[in-house]
């Protein structure tokens, strides 16, 4: 089968799949090889989470037409808002040492003690530890992530475009 030719459900249901396989080795490098994940990587994960959702119940749903355009817009929302984060994490990724802000609080703390608002600001102001580049198959981590939201946004669009079934 062409993966070019797929239908609007078998796209979105692979987005589905990708978006899990992806959170599936976040969960990896998290738990096995100890790469502890910044304020920043828990936002990328989020991300991941509600476009998984939208490409699941797109998918399930598989609607005709301009309905398409709900789902799809759930993805690009999701998608905008992790590139948005994994940009700004690659960016204080090349700050010099000498401008990279000091270490803050974890997120969870953040969470529990200041309002979402002030932990949105505190998160995308940067830490250090979201400067600390681990490397995966040559490339930091966000960097993977932007190319997935970039590749996963351009498939739910071309599938929803599309006229067939």
């Amino acid at each position: 089968m062409n993966p070019f030719r797929w239908s609007y459900r078998a796209t979105y249901l692979a987005g589905f799949v990708i978006c899990v396989a992806l959170l599936g080795y976040a969960l990896y490098a998290e738990h096995v090889l100890n790469m502890i994940p910044c304020p920043l990587c828990i936002f990328q994960r989020i991300a991941f989470m509600v476009m998984a959702v939208f490409f699941l119940i797109g998918g399930l749903h598989a609607p005709r037409g301009g309905a398409r355009w709900v789902y799809t817009g759930g993805v690009i929302l999701g998608a905008l808002g992790g590139i948005a984060t994994a940009g700004r994490h690659l960016w204080l990724q090349t700050l010099p040492a000498d401008q990279i802000p000091a270490c803050g609080p974890n997120l969870g703390y953040m969470m529990d003690t200041f309002p979402f608002a002030k932990v949105l600001k505190m998160v995308f102001t940067g830490s250090g530890e979201c400067a600390k580049i681990e490397p995966v198959f040559g490339l930091p981590m966000p960097a993977w992530t932007l190319m997935w939201y970039v590749l996963l946004v351009v498939a739910a669009v071309y599938a929803a475009s599309r006229k067939r079934a």
